[in-house]
């Protein structure tokens, strides 16, 4: 099933529709079409190019991960293949102007309340899916290394161009992170397994969220998705951060403590 998203017309309304709101609540997640404007994706496009070609740190590369389908070793073929450009905050000013951007940060607003926080641990990203040496990510949550007071944080997903099933669009299991999901349904790098029999009722009810460039994906840290690798001709960028309330504040000395954090006004 290919998800379908609830606001379709070319300039986004400034927040979420009671209806949304009630969607993200009960499944999990919610899309909004065209709340980052072309001006924005182009822009974001241009630095993500500049990274790419050359090569600017933090970087990440697909063999770091070593998923199914990822070169190797980096000696090898596609070894230098960048899975996704770190920091994306400290790379150009386009990125805190996306944070400041009024439409989304009152939809944060509307579900976080009135003080929204971007931790810079997690995330912060843009990922890049190259089309030959790119990779299959598990079902997973975003909390397997996250340490918060709650589990409440929320992800924000902007497609730089099309999103689709051939290039490694995400999936999502709606309703998961209300799931009472135990222990023994995950391996040891705690992805979501889906070789146990138990499990297929659950991975069933996957949808695939198929997006256009300036769509954006809210979607909570407990809900499950996955991604398949890029089975197309373009590569597919990106751009993740994630939001915490300021009472959900992260556990000290984790790895989520280690970095700074936004107040976003």
């Amino acid at each position: 099933m290919v998800v379908e998203g609830l606001i379709e017309t070319m300039t986004p309304a400034p927040e979420f529709s009671s209806a949304e709101i009630a969607q993200f609540h009960e499944q999990g997640f919610a899309i909004v079409r065209n709340l980052g404007s072309a001006e924005l994706c182009a822009r974001m496009t241009a630095i993500t190019d500049d990274g790419l070609h050359r090569r600017i740190e933090p970087l990440e590369l697909e063999t770091e991960l070593k998923y199914p389908g990822a070169p190797e070793s980096v000696a090898g073929e596609g070894g230098g293949t960048i899975r996704r450009l770190k920091q994306a905050l400290s790379r150009d000013i386009v990125f805190t102007e996306w944070l400041q951007y009024a439409p989304l940060l009152t939809r944060l607003k509307q579900l976080l309340g009135p003080e929204v926080v971007c931790p810079l641990a997690h995330h912060n990203c843009i990922m890049t899916k190259e089309p030959r040496f790119s990779s299959d990510t598990g079902w997973h949550q975003d909390l397997r290394y996250w340490s918060f007071v709650r589990p409440d944080l929320i992800s924000v997903w902007l497609a730089l161009g099309p999103e689709r099933k051939e290039n490694g669009c995400l999936q999502v299991i709606p309703g998961s992170h209300r799931m009472p999901l135990p222990a023994s349904s995950f391996d040891s790098a705690l992805f979501y397994r889906s070789d146990l029999p138990e499990n297929e009722p659950v991975l069933a009810k996957r949808e695939l969220v198929e997006l256009n460039p300036g769509d954006v994906l809210f979607f909570h840290a407990k809900t499950l998705h996955a991604a398949t690798r890029n089975f197309s001709t373009r590569t597919k960028y990106s751009v993740v951060f994630t939001f915490r309330a300021m009472d959900n504040p992260p556990t000290p000395n984790s790895r989520s403590s280690k970095s700074p954090e936004l107040l976003l006004h």
